[in-house]
């Protein structure tokens, strides 16, 4: 007989509140993407923008690309990464170049 359980794939730690597991890797995999193509837009706008802009804006997706794993295992983790994208939207206007029907 197969036992009952009621334990998901994810498994939260309660001392750090985290979460482990399948959830977070897609998480981390959608904001990646994202992260990516505000990257990718930040390269055809480089004209645009001085040198400095574009390294400064480089410089924070780098630094969210490296922490994206464990960014994504917080329990607010929606919220924070929402608040960045929102930042990074305000130099690459991306989302005023993406056709409604086309967003994730």
């Amino acid at each position: 007989m197969a036992s009952k359980s009621h334990l998901s794939s994810d498994y939260v730690n309660p001392r750090t509140r985290t979460v482990y597991g399948p959830l977070c890797t897609c998480r981390a995999e959608f904001f990646r993407q994202e992260l990516e193509r505000h990257h990718a837009c930040l390269e055809r706008q480089r004209e645009y923008y001085s040198e400095g802009a574009i390294a400064n804006a480089e410089s924070g997706v780098a630094r969210i690309l490296a922490q994206l794993d464990r960014l994504c295992q917080r329990d607010d983790a929606n919220e924070l990464m929402g608040q960045l994208l929102r930042k990074l939207d305000v130099v690459t206007k991306l989302s005023a170049w993406t056709e409604p029907d086309k967003l994730h």
